[in-house]
């Protein structure tokens, strides 16, 4: 177990549990109106066509040829090209389709380490960046991942759906160890349709968080990395001999900590935190950090300005 493995606390601190009654009170539904009406003026010279994947099938935009097979229509048949070259080949098109968006929020422990400002602030976003794609009427989903898939809110579209988004937001519980690449092998398998994955997670997972975003660039899922971080667990305010335990497995550990000891932790977690970012970057995946002392509705804005989320 690694200092970065782990998420720390004295075994015998007592930490206040938040609720999520206020979680999406009327003052943040006022705040979704308004990021709704910024990303239509962000977006408003596209039409709805390029808002929509597209792939083969019997549009009215031309794409490619491919060679006739018995039991084809003779309708797309290029008879140019049969007339030019004696080939039979088949004329395809692209057919649009409406872009599906999912949303897998991290809920295993280390996400409600401390006060649960992490998994609040997850929750947060995840709502927020769902009203918009509601609001520009995508399909939209949502499933709560730790080392497995936990719950699936089935796809929905259309601003009133929110309600429903807030409903399966609310009830999600902390549970489990963390495990991105057993989860969205799962979610994968699960999820047929290609789309926009927003993963939404502090990204501590002992076996390497780029697993995890592998499995969704190698099938073909476009992901956004939203990372949830809590800048004040690369400080923490620890002395002496402490009793420190993994809050997913409960693995412990007696650790005398010095201020050398905090200096080289902070250096390892700042390091992780580019390690994340520079990976994103090398390989195109869109990325934002998301800081929990960050007002969510800044950070939808920034996600905006970053683009990669609405296309």
């Amino acid at each position: 177990m690694g200092l970065l493995d782990a998420v720390f606390k004295k075994k015998a601190a007592g930490v206040r549990k938040l609720g999520d009654d206020d979680l999406f009170d009327d003052e943040f539904q006022r705040k979704l109106e308004y990021l709704a009406l910024v990303s239509r003026r962000v977006f408003a010279g596209r039409s709805r066509a390029e808002r929509r994947t597209k792939k083969s099938g019997s549009g009215i935009e031309f794409a490619d040829h491919r060679d006739y097979q018995p039991g084809d229509d003779f309708r797309y048949l290029d008879w140019n090209v049969y007339q030019r070259f004696g080939r039979l080949l088949l004329r395809l098109y692209e057919e649009e389709e409406d872009l599906s968006i999912y949303f897998i929020v991290d809920v295993s422990g280390s996400m409600a380490f401390g006060d649960r400002a992490k998994l609040r602030y997850a929750k947060q976003i995840a709502a927020a960046l769902a009203y918009v794609g509601l609001a520009n009427l995508d399909r939209v989903s949502i499933v709560s991942t730790a080392d497995r898939v936990l719950e699936r809110m089935q796809p929905t579209r259309g601003k009133a759906r929110i309600f429903k988004v807030f409903r399966f937001l609310k009830a999600v519980e902390p549970a489990g160890a963390t495990d991105l690449e057993d989860a969205l092998k799962t979610f994968v398998a699960q999820n047929k349709r290609r789309g926009l994955a927003v993963l939404i997670s502090d990204l501590y997972d002992p076996a390497g968080f780029e697993r995890g975003i592998n499995v969704l660039r190698y099938n073909k899922f476009d992901p956004f990395v939203v990372h949830v971080v809590d800048h004040a667990e690369g400080k923490p305010k620890l002395s002496g001999d402490v009793l420190l335990y993994d809050c997913e497995t409960g693995e412990e550990r007696e650790v005398t900590v010095t201020a050398r000891v905090l200096t080289a932790f902070h250096e390892a977690y700042e390091a992780y935190l580019s390690d994340i970012a520079r990976f994103c970057a090398t390989r195109q995946v869109p990325y934002i950090q998301a800081d929990v002392a960050q007002p969510f509705d800044d950070l939808i804005l920034r996600v905006f300005r970053r683009g990669g989320f609405l296309r």
